[in-house]
């Protein structure tokens, strides 16, 4: 009787054991970060498109939170997606612009990656689609921290059809890990490709965690989108290609469903900056507000950004709280138990908001840089102040069409202003001398971010920059 009693307290505490087991494996959550180029903030339904339908974005958001005061790190390519993937200032990185191919520099092998921190935790990790972070093999995404690539180096106009400078780029390579398998790729299939590769990703590694990164070369310039839905949009061109982009969100939030992963998994989607608005019918919407890519003004930075984890975040919240994508990695590092990077980072995490507390606010603060390195505003809470400089205005100028871009001024002379975000999210009424408390306040936070991470405007320096990746370092 004994011994009965015995085997029977054996196999329940054997059972509980795999219980326990089994519940560990699935502990840590998976990461599915998609980022979009060139993506305004009025491109989706639920941020005021018109014309054509998102419902994959409009349901992703009716599932989870949707965010309305979040911006790019940068308002350009490169710089942008050197912020997301390390959680800093693309500027104490040293990077600035879009590179292309004559670049020698790229992401420095001291700065921890998205992929690096997940993979040091035992996730499987991928990027499909647009790098833009040095495109040679030093520079590429598995020699930071991604088990598999498939995409292109850099922006995908870089190439020798581009409306302005033709055959001044070479031809564009697909490259698959380290390896160009293919030159000037039908770009029609570029949302196709990226995502079957992602979904393929997705299944194979079901039972292990894993991080994908899914980065759509479009909707930037040129424009391609295939036979799926070709003129399925009363937008043209343009509304053709963002309701591919919500085909393929929805392949991805299928997969994970019908895989049962959709529980354990935290799902991201953003954009890398607002429109590029002198390619008229071929660039997207800013929602109404000031400016887009390339300018500091709002247009230029604020985009959309939507996040699901079934379970986990409350269906339908709507957060007002100011974030940025250089708060997506410390994000990540809170959910899935990884640990922060070594070096400094800019970065705070959003956890409280996702986990429901509307009125947290882990970021007061948000510095727009841009050129080399010019601070060229600060926000902090409702309030943004726009320091003089020089910079890319569209205003005055016909937008082109079908492809070919219109003109803009590079170097139009901003003469700055205070602006309450809140009453006036197109940045038209200058409020600087009603609130000399508030732009002095303002004034303070530039300083010290001048400190810290210099001005060029102002000839500073910065104590806290570090160097960027360079062939020979």
């Amino acid at each position: 009787m004994k011994n009965k009693h015995f085997l029977i307290l054996a196999i329940a505490l054997f059972g509980l054991l795999a219980m326990s087991f089994n519940k560990s494996k699935v502990t840590k959550p998976n990461i599915v970060l998609i980022y979009i180029d060139d993506m305004g903030y009025g491109d989706i339904a639920r941020y005021g498109a018109q014309g054509y339908t998102t419902p994959n974005f409009d349901q992703m958001a009716a599932e989870g939170i949707s965010f309305t005061q979040f911006y790019s790190p940068q308002a350009v390519c490169t710089a942008s997606r050197a912020g997301l993937l390390t959680g800093c200032y693309p500027n104490r990185l040293g990077f600035s612009g879009a590179i292309d191919h004559t670049s020698k520099i790229g992401i420095n092998s001291d700065e921890e990656t998205i992929a690096e921190l997940l993979k040091d935790q035992g996730y499987a990790t991928a990027a499909y689609g647009k790098w833009h972070l040095g495109h040679l093999p030093k520079f590429l995404p598995t020699n930071h921290g991604f088990d598999e690539f498939f995409g292109i180096p850099y922006s995908h106009d870089m190439w020798p059809n581009h409306p302005v400078n033709k055959n001044y780029y070479p031809a564009l390579p697909l490259i698959q890990n380290l390896e160009t398998i293919e030159t000037n790729p039908d770009n029609t299939q570029f949302t196709t490709w990226f995502t079957e590769k992602t979904v393929d990703f997705i299944t194979r590694k079901k039972d292990q965690p894993f991080f994908v990164y899914l980065a759509h070369p479009m909707p930037h310039v040129p424009l391609g989108v295939s036979s799926k839905f070709k003129g399925k949009s009363k937008q043209g061109l343009y509304g053709d290609v963002i309701m591919e982009i919500d085909w393929s969100l929805g392949q991805v939030r299928e997969t994970l469903k019908k895989l049962k992963l959709d529980e354990n998994t935290l799902v991201i989607v953003t954009s890398d900056n607002g429109p590029w608005f002198n390619y008229g019918n071929h660039a997207g919407s800013t929602g109404g507000l000031r400016e887009g890519k390339g300018s500091t003004y709002d247009g230029g930075q604020k985009v959309p950004c939507l996040m699901s984890w079934k379970g986990k975040i409350p269906s339908g919240l709507v957060s007002s709280s100011l974030s940025s994508a250089i708060d997506i990695l410390p994000t990540i590092v809170d959910a899935t138990g990884a640990k922060m990077p070594k070096r400094r980072i800019d970065g705070l995490s959003l956890m409280e908001v996702l986990n429901g507390k509307t009125d947290a606010k882990p970021r007061e603060t948000f510095l727009y840089y841009y050129r080399r390195n010019n601070l060229e505003a600060v926000r902090h809470g409702d309030w943004k102040l726009v320091f003089p400089h020089p910079g890319r205005t569209y205003e005055g100028f016909s937008p082109g069409k079908d492809g070919m871009p219109g003109g803009a001024n590079e170097n139009h002379s901003f003469a700055g202003g205070l602006y309450d975000l809140r009453r006036d999210p197109g940045e038209r009424y200058n409020l600087m001398f009603d609130y000399p408390e508030i732009t002095k306040q303002l004034n303070e936070i530039a300083d010290n971010a001048r400190e810290d991470l210099g001005d060029a405007l102002t000839q500073k320096e910065g104590k806290n920059r570090r160097e960027i990746g360079r062939i020979d370092n």
